[in-house]
Formats: structure tokens, sequence, C-alpha cells
């Protein structure tokens, strides 16, 4: 059966990166999430995609120009707040698995010690474009579980992610094609497309045999899925 992951939450919904966006992703019922960490200038783990605070709240400014504190105090849409990782995790434990996306440098320790400290080792994914972020997260716990990322996927993806101790490819669904998929599967790689967010689009990866859907629209990804399942 098809996963699917909402994307920042449900980023083509709710606000991204937010409380509000884990909750509606998960009341919709997804099988995962996906969250994007970055650290603070006094290196407090947050949740958010961009290197500046732009974009996404009413703020402006590189998030490591800025503190916890004052990333705090921003308005992230619809009145939310910037969470934190553990925030993030405490409203996912239990009801869906988390992708974490390493988007910042340095982030490693941190996000797999607060992992720990939630016990929620069996319900993330590490997941990064820069393979050596992933290959730290398997030095520091190689019971951990950790996804490589690609835009487009070069001739060696599998390759690759085999060699970081990765158990599954995400890969961004226009670069996406069944040859991959393929080759992917006969390496007993989990295969997730990235991020369709038109139904003919999701149509088009669940019909390529992949394993699991992203979306910023998982409201119309689920019911898409189901239907697949009859």
């Amino acid at each position: 059966m098809i996963y699917v992951v909402g994307h920042r939450g449900a980023a083509g919904v709710e606000p991204e990166n937010t409380i509000r966006g884990f909750r509606y992703a998960l009341e919709l019922g997804v099988n995962y999430t996906e969250c994007d960490v970055h650290l603070t200038k006094d290196n407090k783990l947050i949740v958010m995609h961009d290197e500046t605070v732009d974009r996404t709240t009413n703020g402006t400014g590189a998030f490591r120009n800025l503190t916890f504190a004052e990333i705090r105090a921003l308005d992230a849409g619809k009145g939310e707040r910037v969470p934190t990782l553990a925030e993030v995790l405490e409203v996912v434990k239990d009801k869906a698995i988390l992708l974490i996306e390493l988007k910042g440098e340095g982030v490693e320790e941190q996000a797999v010690q607060t992992v720990k400290e939630m016990q929620m080792d069996k319900q993330v994914i590490f997941t990064s474009f820069h393979l050596d972020r992933i290959r730290k997260v398997k030095t520091l716990d190689s019971s951990l579980k950790v996804g490589a990322i690609f835009g487009q996927p070069p001739a060696d993806a599998c390759q690759q992610a085999l060699r970081a101790g990765a158990s599954g490819i995400g890969v961004h669904y226009r670069n996406l094609r069944r040859e991959l998929v393929e080759e992917a599967h006969s390496h007993g790689l989990d295969v997730r497309a990235w991020n369709p967010d038109t139904v003919p689009e999701m149509q088009a990866m669940i019909d390529l045999g992949v394993d699991g859907v992203s979306s910023n629209r998982p409201d119309l990804l689920i019911p898409l899925v189901r239907t697949a399942r009859l």
C-alpha cells in the first residue's frame, strides 16, 4: 500500500512547518509527515525550511542571525509560532512517522538527541540531500533509519544511497522514472516521490509503482490513494 506524506505538515493548505499544519495533516490521516530542522543563533533546534524567516513569517533576516526568542516572537501564519523539533515530535508521536530533513548545517547531533530523549527512535527517518549528514546520523546510532533525497537523481543514485546507509530514496516527481523505481526496489530501497500537488501528477507517481508520495496537498492525495487500494 502506498503511504502518504504530508510535506511540511500540509504546506499547500496550512502554514508550513507549524503545529497547526502538522495537526491538520494527522487529522486527514497521513501515514508520514515531514519537517525541516535548522539551528538558531543560540543553537536551538527549530523547524523551518528556508535560511531566512522572510517567506514564512512576518519577520526578516537569516535565522542564523536570530535567537530562538526572536524567532519565537514572529508570526508563522494564522498566529502560529515557529516550533521546536521536540514540539513537532510530541504532536506526531504514536500517530505517524516523521521524516526529519536535516536542512541546516550541524543539526545532526541535536536532532538525534532530541529524538532519543522522546523515545521516538522507531518513529522517525532522518533525511537529507547532503548524504554526509545522514552518514553522520548512522555513526551516532547505526540503528536509526535514514533516507537520501535527490532532485535530479544521478545515474548512481541507488549506490550513493546504499553507501550512506539509507533505507530509501526520495526523488522529485518530475525526475522520477520507472527504471529508477525498479532499480531501487531491486536493491531493497523504498522509493518516495516528492512533491506532486495535482491529482494527475499524483496519479502518475502511483502508476510508477512508488512506495510513497509526499505532497503539500495531502487532502487531495489521501482520497486518491484510498481509491487506488480498492
